[in-house]
């Protein structure tokens, strides 16, 4: 078999299992079948199982990666056709939204510094709170590892998606802007996700505040940068 064949049927195969775990997600509402969760898991273990290796399963499939920006800017959609509680809220939004990047890059670093692990990785645990694409963007600047960034970022998501439910109910929170906001500022798209499932204001609010935080996070990467390294 041809590189060029198995590269398309690595891919081929990546949006079948995608597929079923979709459908299997909506049968069994599970953490463990979230697709964000079992379809990686599948994929690793058919590598694994068929030896084949990263940069042949990677050949055709790398640029659903790029459809990552396209698909978080489709969050923008909901939020412009619901401006009216982004103007009524916008101070409550914007100190929320400087505050969960000061509270996600500080606690990242403190805590990676403490368990002495390396600058490299400590670099890529910085923006582990915001999507993808703007992590990435962001940790590049600041010299982390692309890969550990992704690892970092999915595993924030994921984490955030499985607990947000259950801290809301121990802190007593009932705000549909608060819940929104939480889940979009510490568990990016993924959080946005869930919140979509709690409810549309919920989403909307998630999607603006997972949007602001990835921008100005990539903006001010540069300080960050001087500011801990």
């Amino acid at each position: 078999m041809t590189d060029l064949m198995l590269s398309m049927l690595c891919f081929i195969i990546t949006l079948g299992v995608y597929y079923a775990n979709k459908r299997l997600y909506r049968w069994r509402r599970s953490l463990l079948f979230m697709p964000l969760v079992f379809t990686p898991i599948v994929l690793v273990a058919l590598l694994v199982v068929t030896r084949v290796s990263y940069q042949d399963y990677i050949g055709e499939t790398h640029w659903l990666l790029w459809l990552l920006g396209p698909s978080t800017l489709a969050f923008a959609v909901p939020v412009y056709e619901n401006m009216a509680i982004i103007r009524r809220h916008w101070i409550s939004l914007s100190a929320g939204v400087i505050t969960a990047i000061t509270v996600a890059v500080f606690s990242s670093v403190w805590l990676a510094r403490l368990l002495t692990l390396p600058e490299e990785v400590q670099r890529s645990l910085a923006v582990r709170s915001i999507t993808t694409p703007f992590a990435l963007a962001a940790a590049k600047q600041m010299g982390g590892q692309p890969d550990l960034v992704a690892l970092f970022v999915v595993i924030t998501g994921v984490f955030g998606m499985a607990v947000g439910d259950l801290l809301f109910l121990r802190l007593a929170v009932r705000s549909s802007l608060a819940k929104g906001a939480g889940l979009g500022a510490a568990s990016h798209g993924a959080g946005t996700a869930k919140a979509y499932e709690l409810g549309a204001q919920e989403g909307v609010v998630s999607s603006l505040v997972m949007m602001l935080a990835g921008v100005l996070t990539v903006v001010i990467a540069p300080l960050i940068g001087r500011c801990f390294w």
